[in-house]
């Protein structure tokens, strides 16, 4: 009898000794507490407490933790702004002041959550209340920035850091949102209109400067095209002028009259008239007086070539 219960007594001294030793998971600290009195902290890994005495009291994870936050915010002019965010904290450090903190400044992590989340909610409340509906969309970082600043603070006095803060989604009433589609619209539309219409003047300011250029260059061949014409025809009539006196002084050196080549001049000319002409009715007068006035005129024109030579 007296052996079974020291056996008895050994077996519960074991069982009471392996109910002092814990496992603290990772990313995990324990707070133990005796008599309802903080004691001290417990590491990551296997510890010892003494059983029946020491307690643990909470497992404080110091990984980092995330929220949703969804709420509504009004803007100076009175317009509503719904918010749709994303709150990324965590516990400041492993220190065991900064686990205190945690472990013993709210009863429980639902607590932290309605404390934390209306912390961030009035911030973003009294920044956007300073702000009018129009600038709203424009200030995203300013948003996040002025948060920060002013919680920060607040989450180091219950041991924990701010670590990002992400607005995701940001919207009005209907009505405003509606009222904003169609001043973008009308502005996509006043964009698009100044632009064809500096499009439609480009268009036509380059239309009217290679128009120009093309008179400028037709006008400039018409004159070079009349120049050429103007020296053809001045080199024809010298060359005229220049045969028709060689002839005329080989003809005199032959003792020949000279009229012969205003009389062969007259017949090419019929000759010419006849082949050139295509049905037109020609009236030369063909008597001697007519061909008389004719040579004189011929002759008259001879004379004018060479004075100018």
């Amino acid at each position: 009898m007296g052996t079974f219960i020291t056996w008895g007594l050994v077996l519960l001294g074991i069982v009471i000794l392996l109910s002092g030793l814990v496992t603290i998971n990772q990313g995990t600290i324990g707070v133990i507490t005796m008599f309802g009195k903080y004691r001290r902290v417990l590491p990551p890994g296997l510890n010892f407490k003494i059983p029946l005495i020491e307690q643990i009291y909470k497992r404080v994870s110091i990984q980092n933790r995330s929220v949703e936050l969804e709420f509504q915010a009004v803007t100076q002019d009175q317009a509503n702004v719904y918010f749709k965010s994303m709150l990324l904290y965590a516990v400041m450090n492993a220190d065991e002041e900064t686990i205190k903190k945690v472990a013993f400044k709210f009863i429980g992590e639902r607590d932290l959550m309605q404390a934390l989340i209306r912390t961030i909610e009035g911030n973003i409340r009294s920044f956007v209340a300073t702000k009018r509906q129009a600038e709203i969309l424009m200030l995203r970082k300013e948003i996040v920035d002025s948060v920060k600043n002013e919680v920060d603070h607040v989450l180091e006095e219950w041991g924990y850091h701010l670590l990002d803060l992400q607005i995701n989604d940001i919207t009005f009433d209907q009505a405003i949102m509606e009222s904003m589609s169609k001043v973008v619209a009308s502005s996509n539309l006043k964009a698009a209109a100044e632009n064809e219409g500096q499009a439609l003047l480009i268009t036509k300011t380059k239309a009217a400067e290679a128009e120009g250029n093309a008179i400028k260059i037709a006008a400039e061949a018409e004159r070079e095209a009349a120049k050429l014409r103007g020296q053809g025809v001045a080199l024809f009539r010298e060359e005229v002028a220049r045969g028709m006196s060689q002839a005329a002084e080989q003809m005199k050196q032959a003792n020949l009259d000279t009229n012969v080549i205003l009389f062969s001049m007259w017949t090419e000319a019929i000759k010419n008239f006849a082949e050139a002409g295509e049905g037109n009715i020609i009236f030369l007068d063909g008597s001697p007086e007519g061909m008389d006035k004719q040579m004189r005129s011929i002759m008259g024109m001879l004379q004018k070539g060479a004075g100018t030579k």
